[in-house]
């Protein structure tokens, strides 16, 4: 926690009132980025380097209640986390942002999908939370507003606050004040991500460092902001215009330039297992075939797949595994 952050959520709060309920619940999709983001331009506020456009996974995500107690207490999944554990640390930290509405908490979170291992579940997470605070505390923000505050939690959970298509916008003011998410109005509903599980093992390298490595040590990260940026307006124009295909191709290179520039870094971040690595030919050798299937990877071992669902069958015949999402079902 620090002067500046408490800044920023006085300045977002100006002008609420804090009316206690006895717990706050909700529940925050986990995303994809179609367009990563990859580098920040201010750490303390969590300012990206560039914006960044994702799709949410439907029912796939976080739910969490959270009630002010007499001491700190966060349970995931059912199990009381020590106060030695990052998860610990990291949702106490964030809410000790928040003294009007109490000195300590009691935080119950139920995550679907594995934490820390490249499935966005910070991202779910802290976006959960600050949903949950809000409906304790009685704020009434909207969703804008809500993303500005989840940002400072995890900087992707500025998209969990939404459903669908979501760009996050890096903004430029110092004060982080425009760099918020909103809903892109596109519907998609043939649209499907499948999610092939590698690993759900802890990453070694957390998303926060891994990111600081790249930017310090990377020759290729220089490269990097322009592409994203390019990227992102190949996909939103993907999305008007239904044109899957340029959807696919985009964010597929989009995720594999990502990686790139990390394993450019010092020491290198190879978050790809050899599972992964065999998934990334065998979907290239079926899209030789003519299968039109693509794929995205976040910062872990876990792979996404992209299809549409006429080829549905097809996909699931080579990946029999497959989690299949319908993020318009």
């Amino acid at each position: 926690m620090s002067q500046i952050q408490t800044q920023f959520i006085k300045n977002v709060l100006a002008g609420t009132e804090t009316q206690l309920s006895e717990k706050g619940s909700a529940f925050a999709p986990a995303n994809i980025a179609l367009s990563k983001y990859w580098g920040k331009r201010n750490a303390e506020l969590n300012l990206p380097a560039t914006s960044s456009l994702s799709v949410s996974l439907g029912d796939l995500g976080t739910k969490t209640e959270i009630r002010v107690a007499a001491e700190d207490s966060v349970f995931l999944n059912g199990e009381a986390m020590g106060s030695e554990t990052l998860f610990y640390k990291r949702t106490v930290d964030f809410l000790k942002l928040f003294p009007m509405v109490g000195a300590h908490f009691e935080v119950r979170t139920q995550n679907s999908i594995p934490t820390a291992a490249g499935l966005a579940s910070s991202a779910s997470g802290f976006a959960a939370l600050v949903l949950a605070l809000n409906d304790l505390a009685g704020w009434g923000l909207g969703r804008r507003m809500l993303s500005l505050i989840a940002r400072l939690g995890s900087g992707s959970a500025a998209r969990s606050v939404y459903s669908g298509f979501v760009q996050w916008y890096a903004g430029t003011d110092d004060d982080g004040s425009d760099s918020y998410a909103e809903r892109i109005d596109a519907e998609w509903p043939e649209l499907r991500v499948g999610i092939l599980e590698v690993s759900n093992v802890h990453k070694p390298v957390g998303s926060r460092e891994g990111m600081n490595r790249t930017v310090a040590t990377s020759e290729l990260y220089n490269s990097w902001p322009a592409q994203a940026d390019a990227d992102l307006e190949a996909i939103r124009l993907s999305i008007r215009e239904k044109d899957f295909p340029m959807l696919g191709k985009t964010a597929e290179h989009n995720a594999l330039s990502m990686h790139a520039t990390m394993l450019a870094a010092w020491p290198p971040l190879i978050y790809l297992q050899p599972e992964s690595l065999e998934i990334i030919h065998t979907v290239q050798r079926l899209r030789g075939e003519g299968l039109e299937l693509f794929l995205t990877i976040d910062a872990g071992p876990n792979i996404k797949l992209l299809f549409l669902e006429s080829v549905a069958s097809d996909v699931i015949a080579a990946f029999p595994d497959l989690r299949i999402i319908q993020p318009f079902g």
